[in-house]
Formats: structure tokens, sequence, C-alpha cells
């Protein structure tokens, strides 16, 4: 009994104990319980699953809810050429009744002098609509999840007079289509600001909330926010419809149509830090430590002031870009009181010690960081906000180009449009790694996002591979490329597309270049062209002062004003001359000698880059006869060009009628050292602007085709972008039964210096690569079947070797993935190579055989493809013919499903092949 008492007793005395302990140390344990809920206060939730799609089937069936009124185009036909002047806009009047003014005020945190910002009028158009009610029944709509492209299933629209033309596309994505969803907001987000976060639809998006017009964004760009917290109804239902109106004649490539990449919802307190809040500046960088400014956006919603304390954590990403469990610096906090109804900046000042450089490989590593930003009202937390950033050293010095941490980086960069080829521009984080997985394998590492902001996870991508970037915004600015061009909305909207792109990727360490033009129309106005141009390059300047500026220059000459704007001269084309070679001279259109040179001496203290070279164009495995003697020939018909095939010769010589072999461009570059390097045009095939046969889908200008398979110029790229690597390429194949006893040329591309080539065992000679000499040509071989063979040289040491052989027939048919093991989430790719090959596994050169995929399993086919531009078979067909040996089909697994997929190809006469893949949860 005793014993029992004192237990009783002691522990009466440890309850006392901790609840003092508790009652002393509350503060701490109201903090605590509030990190514990640090996920509550900011919530982003991604709401792309289960919308409601309509498309009107004509414009003229669309409703009359319209941004604006736009021109009357006339002339439809889209071919005209690529380095065509651009020309003046076309001004109308109208007393029809337009949306703008209610969409306008969406980009008022972007508009600088609050004067000139907009006041949305009285009423609410479209409250009426049925599309906008929540009662709307849309049971019969299609159930589509984003991203999502509506015009990439086709069909093809073929043909001179079609809809679409060949710029575009040649696919639908012209017209107005809705999408709706129902999101339930529950009572206790009451109290809270909600935000609905779209980061790209195409275009002239305009956002209906239960009802009430919300707002938009027309640049189909363009990443966005919208306040919809005064149209919720907490604890209910609430209804999104989304209206887009993409215009035919708006574009140079394809555009995309629909509501391609991700949409949020974000929920934060009334007090927390803005969209794209933080900007990080990094300073004073050294081996030992690093100064990190921090300059916070806050805005309070609320009709409360408030006085809160702000203060920034540092911390270490792994490489799985996980956070580090403990910071490795804290800034001091910062108490600041902010008014009801307002914004305020506010500095962050941290030091990290022994920072971890962000730099591109294989010399440097991109190491990032994450700053956590919270902010605090009496002890409460009340948002806490990541911001990604990495901390380098950029130096560019006119006469040594780029360097990066003390570095010099050559740049060797590709331009990528925003299309994923078969998936259309719907974004896949996958197929955009793939992208970029085999550019750096080529020996990319840069990229120029033409002509366009890209999706924010794209540049998440070059942040964490190490690519550097030139992020480029307009295509055009006041004076039109196409009729119905975003040239319409720029006079309204630049200001704010400008700001909102600067702030959403300056954090970026990947991007170290901004571009706010591309081959526009301005370069012909003089003066009064570069007084736009200083307007958008001040605005760069108050956004971000860290990064030079430029604008790429097709026409503008040294003694131009356009040049004197930008702080880096990047030049399309010019640098290695226009139309001025024998083969060129009859050509029409602009003509220009080499400029490297002349730049230099004009502008001293400016770095001179190419923004653009090359456009040379072919079409894979494809070699016609005869050869030019040239080392760069426009595609003309016979020599080169096959019009009726719409086929390029795949001997990687013959070039749009602006461009330049690769060849030449290496050669312009090596005698210009000075040039900080250049960007390939193009990095990959892409939908639309099918030079030089208007009547195709797709481009001639990859390096690499629409389906991901690797052109020939892919090893010309990689033999001088990778001196190191042991590289030997032999084109063309070496199945010609209609050649025996005729001329047959045979090029090798190699990092070597010589080569020596055999036919049967038999030398055709070595040969050395002489000054500015990239490939090693065989142009008198007489083609006789067997076995073709090259070895390559360096330094007088056998360096690679490699061979093409006749093959007597296909046999069967071999499959191989990217990606064995795919994630069960409706959004994991799996790219499958089909190969028709002979019994040893040598893929039979010619083969265009019909192939047919089934599959079973939790799995499904998205698209197929083969990389031929004049194919027109729709991406999602389950049959398609291989393209010279080669096919591709791509497969996705069902969400929430795991398990084995397989995957059957068959094709007549061949053996067929079942590739099995697993899903996991």
């Amino acid at each position: 009994m005793k014993k029992y008492f004192y237990s009783i007793v002691i522990n009466i005395v440890r309850f006392i104990v901790l609840l003092f302990f508790f009652i002393v140390n509350a503060e701490l344990f109201g903090k605590l319980d509030d990190a514990e809920k640090e996920n509550k206060v900011r919530q982003r939730i991604l709401i792309n699953e289960g919308w409601r799609f309509f498309r009107y089937s004509s414009l003229e069936q669309a409703d009359s809810l319209i941004y604006d009124i736009r021109p009357e185009v006339n002339d439809k036909r889209d071919d005209k050429p690529a380095d065509a002047m651009p020309t003046e806009a076309v001004r109308i009047k109208s007393n029809k009744k337009i949306l703008k003014p209610w969409i306008l005020p969406t980009g008022n945190d972007f508009i600088k002098d609050s004067s000139k910002r907009f006041i949305r009028p009285e009423g609410n158009p479209g409250k009426d609509f049925p599309f906008t009610q929540l009662n709307f029944d849309d049971d019969s709509w299609e159930v589509v999840n984003l991203p999502h492209d509506w015009a990439i299933k086709g069909p093809f629209l073929q043909g001179w007079d079609s809809e679409i033309g060949g710029s575009m596309g040649r696919l639908p994505v012209h017209g107005v289509a809705w999408y709706r969803k129902k999101i339930f907001i529950p009572v206790s987000d009451s109290g809270k600001t909600i935000y609905l976060d779209i980061d790209g639809a195409m275009s002239y998006a305009m956002v209906w909330i239960n009802g009430n017009l919300a707002g938009g964004w027309p640049y189909g760009y363009a990443s966005w926010r919208l306040n919809i917290t005064p149209y919720i109804n907490f604890g209910k239902d609430n209804q999104i419809a989304i209206r887009l109106d993409n215009p035919p004649n708006s574009s140079r490539w394809y555009p995309g149509a629909g509501i391609y990449r991700n949409v949020w919802l974000v929920k934060v307190n009334p007090v927390h830090v803005a969209q794209w809040g933080t900007y990080v500046i990094t300073n004073h960088i050294s081996k030992d430590k690093a100064d990190i400014n921090l300059e916070i956006t806050v805005k309070n919603n609320s009709i409360s002031e408030y006085s809160i304390k702000i203060k920034t954590e540092i911390f270490n990403l792994d490489e799985h870009y996980n956070k580090s469990s403990n910071p490795v610096a804290t800034s001091l906090p910062v108490d600041v009181v902010i008014k009801q109804n307002s914004t305020i900046k506010i500095n962050n000042l941290v030091e990290v010690k022994n920072p971890k450089l962000w730099g591109p490989p294989p010399n440097q590593i991109p190491n990032l960081y994450v700053a956590l930003t919270s902010i605090w009202h009496n002890n409460k937390l009340l948002d806490q906000y990541e911001t990604r950033f990495g901390i380098r050293s950029l130096k560019f010095d006119p006469d040594s180009g780029i360097f990066v941490n003390g570095e010099r980086i050559k740049i060797k960069g590709a331009n990528l449009h925003h299309d994923l080829g078969p998936l259309g521009a719907a974004f896949n984080i996958h197929a955009a790694e793939r992208q970029l997985k085999m550019l750096r394998e080529m020996g990319c590492n840069a990229i120029r996002t033409a002509h366009n902001p890209p999706a924010p996870e794209f540049l998440e991508l070059t942040d964490k591979m190490g690519f550097l970037v030139m992020d480029e915004i307009f295509d055009v600015w006041e004076r039109k490329k196409t009729p119905l061009d975003f040239h319409l909305i720029f006079p309204d909207w630049y200001e704010q597309d400008l700001r909102a792109f600067i702030r959403r990727d300056r954090n970026c360490p990947s991007v170290i270049i901004w571009s706010f033009g591309n081959e526009v129309g301005e370069q012909y106005t003089g003066e009064e062209g570069a007084a736009i141009a200083r307007k958008l390059n001040d605005i760069i300047k108050e956004e971000d002062p860290t990064r030079p500026t430029t604008t790429a220059m097709n026409y503008a000459k040294p003694d131009m004003p356009l040049p004197e704007v930008v702080d880096l001269i990047s030049l399309n084309y010019q640098g290695e001359g226009i139309r001025i070679d024998p083969p060129y001279k009859d050509l029409k259109g602009i003509v220009t000698p080499p400029l490297y040179l002349e730049f230099h001496k004009k502008f001293p203290d400016k770095v001179v880059l190419s923004s653009e070279n090359a456009a040379a164009l072919s079409t894979r495995g494809e070699y016609l006869f005869p050869v030019t003697n040239f080392i760069s020939a426009p595609v003309k018909e016979g020599d080169g060009g096959d019009s009726k095939n719409m086929f390029v010769s795949s001997y990687e010589l013959y070039t749009a009628d602006f461009g330049s072999s690769a060849d030449k461009v290496f050669a312009a570059l090596d005698k210009n050292p000075f040039v900080a390097g250049g960007f390939v045009w193009s990095g990959w095939d892409y939908l639309g602007e099918p030079t030089p046969y208007y009547l195709a889908r797709s481009s001639y200008f990859g390096v690499i085709d629409l389906a991901g398979f690797k052109k020939d110029r892919f090893y010309l790229y990689q033999s001088y972008w990778r001196p190191d690597l042991p590289i030997v390429h032999i084109l063309p194949h070496w199945n010609w039964k209609d050649r025996i006893g005729k001329i047959t040329p045979v090029h090798v591309f190699t990092s070597g210096d010589e080569a020596e080539l055999f036919l049967n065992g038999k030398s055709l000679g070595r040969k050395k690569k002489g000054e500015f000499q990239y490939r090693l040509r065989w142009d008198d071989v007489i083609y006789e079947p067997g076995e073709l063979k090259v070895i390559a040289y360096k330094n007088g040491k056998k360096w690679a070797e490699n061979s093409v052989r006749t093959i007597d027939k296909p046999t069967q048919l071999l499959m191989e993935t990217d990606n064995k093991t795919i994630k069960a989430d409706g959004i994991d790719l799996a790219f499958i190579t089909v190969k028709i090959t002979d019994d040893k596994g040598n893929v039979f050169p010619t083969a265009k055989n019909l192939i047919k995929f089934t599959i079973e399993g939790p799995g499904e086919i998205v698209a197929t493809d083969n990389g031929n531009p004049a194919d027109f078979t729709p991406f999602p067909s389950k049959e398609r013919n291989a393209f010279n040996g080669y096919c591709l089909v791509i497969v996705r697994g069902k969400k929430g499903e795991d398990g084995e997929i397989h995957i059957k190809a068959e094709s007549e006469d061949l053996r067929s092949t079942i590739l099995t893949i697993k899903s996991m949860m």
C-alpha cells in the first residue's frame, strides 16, 4: 500500500513538472506546432485530372464571347519564306462587344506605373452563358486530363488550300473550345486567398468561376495567375470554365492547342509571398563563402494591417533533389509592417559558407539549393515559400566568350521549339528529358527556347542537368509575320508578358541570357524599332540586372540602331553569311556577307553569339544522287531534293535557302574564335515549318528526327563537339541494288584527324582532314555489294572503326525501350524503338513495312511515329509504316494500376516481337 501511494505521488510530481515545462516553453511548442503544419499554410494542388472538354465544330458556330476583334484574313497561305520581312500591323475598329476590358486587369501586378493599370468595368459578361454555370450538364463532353493538346490526334489537313497549312503543322489547332472542372473548397479555407495558376493555355484564355468572369491572359506561352477568392463558394462545389480561342494564321510553327501545361490551385493566408515573389541574387562568390541577397515581395490581401517577421533558411538539395535535414545558412529575421491590401518588398541577406557551385558538366556539377522563406505574425506561421536556385558566377568577355565560375564554356547549343513531336505541345517531363539527354549525348551544352517561354518544368530539367539557356519570349513585336499572330496583343501586353516571364525564370541558374525578340520586323524600321527595343530592354534590366539581354538578328547590320540597344550581339545566319556562295547566288531574299568580324569591330565591348545557325535539311536515311561537290548547297529538285516523295538527301550538305551546312558553320566559328559559340537550327525536328516541302507535316531542320531517331548529322556534331570521344560514322548505307557499278559517294564523320576506307577488304585510300575541314569524302566510290569499312586515326594512332554492310533481307522485328519501369501515374512514358532487322540484328536501312501494335496490361499506346515528315498517319494510330528501318511507339501506364505491360509488334513476313515493361505504383 505504501509503495502504491509513493507511485501516485511520483506520477503527480511528474505531471506538475511537465505542465510547468509546457507553460514556460509555450512559445516554443507553438512554433513546433506551426512548423508541423507548414504544409497547410500554403497548399499548391495540381488539378490536372478530370476536366470536361468541348470544341465547336467550326468558328461560325462558336459563341460570341470574344476577347477582341481580329483583322480579316484574305490570303490564308502561310508558305512564305522563313526569313521574309515582317510587315506593318493592320488596324481595325468595330462596335462589336469585346471582353478585353475585363481581361486586361489580370496583368496589373506586372504594370510598374500604377496610373497605367486597368480598371475593371462594371458588368459580368458571360454570366448567363450556359457553359459558365455550375448547373450546366457537361456529361456529354469529352473527359480529358491536363496537359492536353486537342489538335495532336489529328487528322492532318493536307493540300495547298487546307484550313491549317504546313507552317502550323497541318493539325486542327484552330477554333474555340471550353474546359470545365468542378472543385470543392471546404469551409475551413474561408479566410484564405485562393489562386488559380495556369502554366500555359493556347490561346486568348478567359476564365469564369461560378459564372463570374475572373480574368484571363491572351498570350498562349505565358504562365499566369488569377485571384479567384471573390467568386468562391466555401463548403460547396465551384465551377471553373475556361474558354480558349486559337486563331488560324497565327503562328510560323505548330503552336499546339488547349491547356497544354499544368494547372494549379494555390491556397494561402491573406499575407503571403507573392507569385514568383522571391528574387535570389548571388554575390561575392569564393571558395569560402557566397553572399545571397533575397528580395522578397509580400502581399497582404486582407483589410487589416499586419506586423510580420520574415526569415529565410538555405538548404542543400541532394542528388535526388531532396532538402538537407538542416539549413546551411539562416538569415536574420526582418520585422516590418504591411498595410492592408498592399504589397511590399523586403531584403534578406544570407551568407553560405563553402558554397557548392552550379555549373555545366563535364567539368562542373549543377549543384542546387533551396531557399525557404517564412512569414510569421505574433509567433504564428502565416506562409512558407520555397525557391530553388544555384550559386554561380557569369562573365561575358567580348574576346573570349562566356565564363561560368571562371571556366570558359564554348556554347554548343541547340534551338528547340516547344512541341514534343507525336505528343504535340502537351508538356511531359519524361519526353522533354529524353530530348535533352540525346542532345547531351551529342555534346550539346546549351538550349535556346525558340521563340517563347518554355514550360516551367523544362527549366527545372536544365537546372538539374546543367544546360545553359538563352530564355526567349517574343517572335514578333508590333510588326506581323502572320496575319493573326501575337502582334495583335503586343501593344497592350508586352510589359505584363515580359515582367511575368522574367520573374518566373530569373532564379533558374541555367538561364544565362534573356532574349526578347527573334528576327522581329523592327529590324527594318531604324530608330523607331530601336525605341521599342529600348523599352523592352529597360524592363528586363529593372527585373533582373544580372544577366545580359539580346535579340536575335537576321537582318540588322552593325551600323543600324537596333544592335546598339542590347548587351549581347545575337546573329541568325549572318555570321557565316547568307546566300553568298555560288550555289545560292540565284536565290531571292536577304543577302549578307559573313559579319562576325564586322560586328566584333563595331561593338568591341559586346560578346558576339550565333543564336541561329545552319538551317541544314535532311530526311533520315534517304540518300539522293548525284551529290553536290560543294560543302553547302540549297535544296533543289534533283540536287538534294525529291519533291514527289518530299525527301531531302541525308548527305547533310543541303540547307534552306538562307542556311549553311554544319561544315560551313563550324568553319565560320573556328575562323572567328572570339565568337562565344552558337545554337544550331534545330536540335530536333518539330511540327510545322516543313521547309522545303510545304505540303509535308513537320520540319527537316533537326539533327534528330521527330520520332527521336538520330540523323547522320548527329554524328557530325558529335565529332565536332566531343573531340575526345572516339567516334567514326560512315554514310550512306550499303544496300543499293540499283547502283551496282555506279558512283556512290562515301562520307565519314570522325573525331579523329584521318581515316582509311575499305570496300570488301580493299583500301580506297587514307585521307587526312585539312584546315577547316570536318568530314572526309570519297566521292568516286563505285558501288558493289559487301562491306564498307572505315578505320579512323588520331595523332597517327588508331582511334575508332565502323562499317556498313549489304543485308540480304529483313526477317524480324526487335524492340527496345528507354524506360523498363514506368510510374503508374498516368503521366510517365516509355519510348519504345522498333527495328526491322536481319537474323543478326542488323537494321535493314530501307525497310518501310507496315507494323501493327497491340498492348495488354495496365498501359495504353499514346502515339506512334517514324520520323518521316511526309507521313500523315494520325499519331494515335496503332498501325504505322516503319521508315528506313525504324518505328516508335509511346506507352503510358494507367494511373493506380501496377503490373506488367506487354507490347506486341507484328508485320507481315517478319517475326513478331513482344516487349514487357513494368508499371509500378
